[in-house]
């Protein structure tokens, strides 16, 4: 009995202490998205309008350059290797580095191509003036003044000529045989003085008082 009592006696001290309740949240649980909610999001995510970047404006030199150009490659692939040659030239002539760089491989493409290519045999005055006329456009002066000149020699009375050679002196800067030149071929046929004044080449001898006396001869007179 004694040992029953203190049995009785002990058991409550033996016992672990009660553990605390966990206090319960009174925040409300996040339920998960609808899927029509989720719809709506994408839809709005894929109606957002994409930003478009604001060109930058081109060069109007780099515009000019790049038109020279793909006219260039025009003749190119055309075969047309003096013209695209010409063209290139001046593209290399141009503002942008690296289209320069692009016709001026394209050039040495057709220099050696045109070097290939069976030079036609010149015989005529007719011939020759051709053939200056051609390098003058191309802006080889040397070579346009050989045919020039040997057009001078087998045509002696060629007016055309000698308006071609005034032409080429203005553009090589020699006034004097420019003015000789002109006067020769007005002394051959005087419509060339009609021609002479709206000509661009002889801009050169605008403000020559001998090209005004030599194109105006009337105001001379008055």
């Amino acid at each position: 009995m004694v040992y029953a009592a203190f049995d009785a006696a002990r058991r409550p001290l033996l016992q672990s202490p009660a553990m605390p309740k966990a206090k319960r949240s009174r925040r409300p649980a996040r339920r998960p998205p609808s899927r029509a909610k989720s719809k709506r999001k994408k839809v709005l995510a894929k109606s957002k309008p994409a930003r478009r970047r604001v060109a930058e404006p081109v060069d109007p030199r780099i515009q000019q350059q790049l038109k020279l150009y793909d006219e260039g490659m025009r003749y190119f692939n055309q075969q047309k290797l003096h013209k695209a040659r010409q063209a290139f030239e001046k593209v290399i002539a141009g503002f942008g580095k690296e289209l320069a760089d692009r016709a001026r491989m394209h050039l040495h493409v057709c220099e050696q191509r045109i070097s290939r290519m069976p030079q036609p045999s010149l015989r005529s005055a007719d011939d020759h003036y051709h053939g200056g006329i051609a390098m003058m456009n191309l802006g080889r002066w040397d070579e346009a003044r050989e045919h020039l000149d040997k057009a001078k020699k087998l045509a002696a009375k060629a007016d055309y000529v000698f308006y071609a050679l005034a032409a080429l002196d203005c553009l090589t800067g020699e006034a004097d045989a420019a003015l000789q030149n002109l006067k020769t071929a007005i002394d051959l046929k005087p419509e060339n003085r009609y021609h002479a004044r709206n000509d661009e080449d002889f801009k050169f001898l605008g403000e020559d008082p001998r090209f005004t006396d030599l194109i105006y001869p009337e105001r001379e007179h008055a």
